[in-house]
């Protein structure tokens, strides 16, 4: 039975902390109270050691994704709920853990609050689902202060709703090129325009998520210049959006640009039929397999817009960690959060299954590893968070069929201007009514 002083229980557990996510009500300060008075002597009694105690007794439950607790795997999650308490001799911590992908976390908190895993990983693009709900504990204080300080302000302003921090960044989820060392130098894939000179490119252009990495090369805004503003909607259209429309007609008529998905373009790669893809890291291992000696990375390249030269940019978001509202242990969840995301929790991720760290001081340490390097550089250098409104849901399917569109040569430069109205206003519609 772990031991601590009878000092370390004048330290409550911090109900303020919890905080939901509705614009009412929030708590934002979450900082530790006031550590009381070191002196535990009176005037009659001489200085002793004071008796040892039993710790608080604990219980967390934690969802992860079933690899994460696969003994073959590394038991990363156990591994770390296991270190987290050896930490903290203050508490005694049953953990009951349950199975859950990001993606699925953020459909079933919602559905069941009080049944829900206290600390359970989440995609970022589910939080507004998440805060509507108030599911989700609010960061305030030293803990939005590590989050702040720690962690790239792209993925944390994933993670801001309505001015609120609602989540830790564990890894993210980003896009950039993989391509042929032995087609393309270094110098050639930081230009698209030169790259088609040398070989054939793959760019899964009828598929809004890579789409709008054009559009927003050009200045086109996706709610706000940081994805925070609701209001503003989804701006692809005018003349910075037919520029853009017009690049797209010239390149889908130059016979080494491939308009195909990652998981074709791999393929066409294995062929000899592709030199280069735009993907996450979740294709690196394969395509390290086919290119060999000549695998190489790249953030993504720039492209000439209406005679400038603009830096096409990808969407990113972040997988995080979260506490639920209701929680009954706010600290101990809160800082159980902070350790699964932190230095020592994202370096056992990556060496057990490969996760790109986000961490700043990791991802600095893991430049050697070429995958690290190009998303780090990605999401800190170009990136732009993606928006969890709802209203991102209007996009896709009018952008599918503007990017097939395109490909099909249905859009023209004639009728660019014509349609990439449309595109902008179909964007911006539920379609209903």
């Amino acid at each position: 039975m772990k031991k601590i002083t009878a000092l370390l229980l004048a330290v409550c557990m911090v109900a303020a902390l919890m905080a939901g996510c509705s614009t009412t009500g929030k708590t934002t300060d979450t900082t530790t109270p006031t550590t009381p008075s070191t002196d535990t002597t009176t005037p009659t009694t001489p200085s002793t050691d004071p008796a040892p105690v039993d710790p608080i007794d604990v219980s967390l439950k934690v969802w992860s994704p079933s690899e994460d607790q696969n003994p073959d795997l590394g038991e990363w999650v156990v591994t770390m709920c296991n270190q987290f308490n050896e930490l903290h001799p203050e508490w005694n911590i049953t953990f009951e853990y349950g199975v859950a992908s990001e993606s699925d976390a953020g459909k079933m908190v919602p559905q069941d609050i009080d049944a829900a895993a206290d600390v359970f990983l989440f995609g970022s693009t589910k939080l507004e689902n998440l805060c509507n709900s108030d599911s989700l504990t609010e960061w305030g204080g030293k803990y939005k202060d590590a989050v702040t300080a720690n962690y790239p302000a792209s993925l944390v302003d994933c993670l801001t709703y309505d001015g609120g921090l609602y989540g830790v960044p564990i890894t993210t989820d980003t896009y950039f090129m993989y391509y042929d060392k032995s087609v393309f130098t270094e110098e050639d894939v930081k230009s698209l325009d030169t790259m088609l000179t040398k070989g054939k490119v793959a760019f899964p252009l009828a598929n809004g998520y890579y789409l709008a990495a054009f559009y927003l090369a050009n200045g086109c805004t996706f709610f706000g210049a940081d994805g925070s503003n609701r209001a503003d909607g989804i701006q692809v259209g005018g003349a910075k959006g037919t520029a853009v429309t017009n690049c797209l007609v010239d390149l889908v008529q130059n016979e080494n640009f491939i308009v195909a998905e990652p998981a074709d373009a791999i393929s066409m790669m294995r062929e000899g039929n592709c030199a280069a893809y735009i993907c996450g890291t979740w294709q690196a291992t394969q395509t390290k397999e086919i290119l060999g000696d000549n695998f190489g990375v790249a953030i993504l390249p720039s492209v000439m817009i209406d005679g400038v030269n603009c830096q096409i940019r990808p969407f990113t978001s972040a997988k995080a960690v979260g506490v639920k509202s209701t929680t009954a242990y706010p600290e101990v969840a809160l800082n159980l959060a902070l350790y699964l995301a932190s230095y020592e929790g994202q370096k056992l991720h990556y060496e057990l299954r490969g996760y790109v760290p986000c961490e700043l001081k990791l991802t600095a340490e893991v430049k050697d590893d070429p995958i690290c390097l190009v998303d780090s550089e990605t999401v800190t250098k170009i990136a732009v968070s993606r928006a969890s409104y709802t209203e991102f849901s209007y996009y896709w399917s009018p952008a599918e069929s503007m990017g097939t569109e395109i490909r099909d040569g249905i859009v023209t430069h004639e009728n660019a201007a014509e349609k990439t109205e449309a595109f902008k206003v179909a964007v911006n519609s539920s379609g209903i009514g």
